[in-house]
C-alpha cells in the first residue's frame, strides 16, 4: 500500500496467468475461464479478507463488467483478451467532483473529430485511476450518455493520486483536455450499460465487504481466547460474548445476502436492480460495525498502527462510500420500485 500504485506484480501475474482469476467471469472466447459471477464474488470474498491493495476490482469487476454488457462485438474481443490475461489493468472513470454516483450528471463532454473522438472534461474517485493502461470512459454527446476507451497514455490526458483515507485503495482523478478516444457501442447507449455494470459492481463490493467482516470477526474472537483480564481470557467476559454473537449474526446474515446476489447475476438478473441496492446498503453497515467492534474489542492495541485493525476501519468506511453510502442505495431502491 505504500507503493504509488499498489501493486505487487508478481501476485497480479500469478492471480492472471497461473490462476485465472482475472478472467475467472470473463468468457471463454475472449481470453477468460468461462464462470460466473458466483465463482469470482468467492475471489472478492478472499480479496477483501486480505485487504488486497491491486486493480482487481478496478479491471476484472468494473472495466470488464462493462465491456461484456456493451453491445460492441469488436470491443469486447480487442479489450478483454489482455484484461483477462492480466497484462491490461483497465479501470471505469464515471464520477466527478461532485457527491453523484450517477454517471448521467457528470458533465465530461465528447467531440466527433474525424473518425474518432476527443474528450474534454474530468473524472474523480477512479480506482487506480493515476496507473491503468486501459480507462473506459463516460461522456456526452449529442445523442446522450456514451461510453469511451482511453489509453492511459493518451496526448491530453493528465492523472494525480489522491489522497484517501483508505492506503490500501488507489483513487485517480482524471483530466481529459481534448484526449483522442474509441466509441465504445453507438453513442448515446452507455446508461443502461452502466446502468447494469454499477449493480453488478456493488454486488462485487459487497463480496469484498463480507471478506473483510468475516476477517475482523476472526482477529476479535481470536484475540479474546488469548488476551488475559483477572486471570481469565476476556473471551469469556459476557460484553465480549454479546459483541461477538452479534457479529456472528450479521456476518452470516451477509453472507447469505451476497451468495444469493451472486448467483442471481446470471439465474435471475431481472432481480439485480432490487437486490444490489438492497445489498450494498446492508453489506456496508455490517463491515463498518465489525471493523469498529474488532478494534473495541482488541482495546489499546486496536488504536495503534502496528496493529491491522485500522487499516480494515479505514477500508470499512471506504468502502461504504464508494458506489454511494446506505441512504444513497436505499433512496435508489425507492426510487426504482416506485415509492
Amino acid at each position: 500500500m505504500e507503493t504509488p500504485d499498489g501493486l505487487d506484480q508478481a501476485v497480479w501475474d500469478q492471480a492472471g496467468r497461473q490462476l485465472g482469476l482475472q478472467g475467472l467471469a470473463i468468457p471463454e472466447a475472449y481470453g477468460g475461464a468461462g464462470f460466473t459471477f458466483a465463482e469470482q464474488a468467492i475471489a472478492l470474498e478472499e480479496l477483501g479478507a486480505a485487504l488486497y491493495t491491486g486493480p482487481y476490482l478496478a479491471s476484472a469487476v468494473l472495466a470488464a463488467t462493462a465491456l461484456l454488457h456493451s453491445p460492441d462485438e469488436s470491443a469486447r474481443a480487442d479489450l478483454l483478451p489482455p484484461i483477462a490475461s492480466g497484462e491490461t489493468i483497465a479501470t471505469l472513470a464515471f464520477a466527478e467532483d461532485g457527491a453523484s454516483w450517477d454517471p448521467a450528471s457528470g458533465a465530461t463532454a465528447a467531440v466527433k473529430n474525424g473518425s474518432g473522438w476527443t474528450l474534454t472534461g474530468h473524472k474523480s474517485f477512479v480506482l487506480d485511476g493515476a496507473t491503468a493502461g486501459l480507462i473506459l470512459v463516460s461522456a456526452n454527446t449529442d445523442a446522450g450518455l456514451s461510453l469511451f476507451a482511453v489509453e492511459g497514455t493518451a496526448p491530453g490526458l493528465t492523472r494525480a493520486e489522491l489522497p484517501a483515507l483508505d492506503q490500501t485503495r488507489k483513487l485517480g482523478r482524471l483530466e481529459f483536455t481534448g484526449a483522442p478516444a474509441r466509441l465504445i457501442g453507438s453513442p448515446g447507449d452507455a446508461a443502461g450499460v452502466l446502468d447494469r455494470t454499477l449493480d453488478i459492481a456493488a454486488i462485487a463490493l459487497a463480496a469484498e465487504q463480507l471478506g473483510g467482516a468475516q476477517r475482523v470477526l476472526d482477529m476479535a474472537v481470536a484475540y479474546g481466547k488469548v488476551r488475559h483480564q483477572f486471570d481469565r481470557p476476556i473471551g469469556s467476559f459476557q460484553s465480549i460474548k454479546h459483541r461477538c454473537a452479534d457479529l456472528l449474526t450479521e456476518t452470516g446474515s451477509l453472507r447469505a445476502a451476497v451468495a444469493y446476489a451472486a448467483a442471481a447475476v446470471t439465474e435471475s438478473p431481472d432481480e439485480i436492480p432490487v437486490l444490489a441496492s438492497m445489498l450494498k446498503a446492508y453489506a456496508s453497515e455490517t463491515f463498518f460495525h465489525a471493523a469498529a467492534e474488532n478494534i473495541q474489542i482488541h482495546g489499546g492495541i486496536g488504536f495503534t498502527w502496528e496493529h491491522d485493525a485500522h487499516l480494515y476501519f479505514k477500508r470499512a468506511k471506504s468502502s461504504e462510500l464508494f458506489l454511494g453510502d446506505g441512504a444513497h442505495h436505499r433512496e435508489r431502491l425507492a426510487t426504482r420500485i416506485g415509492l
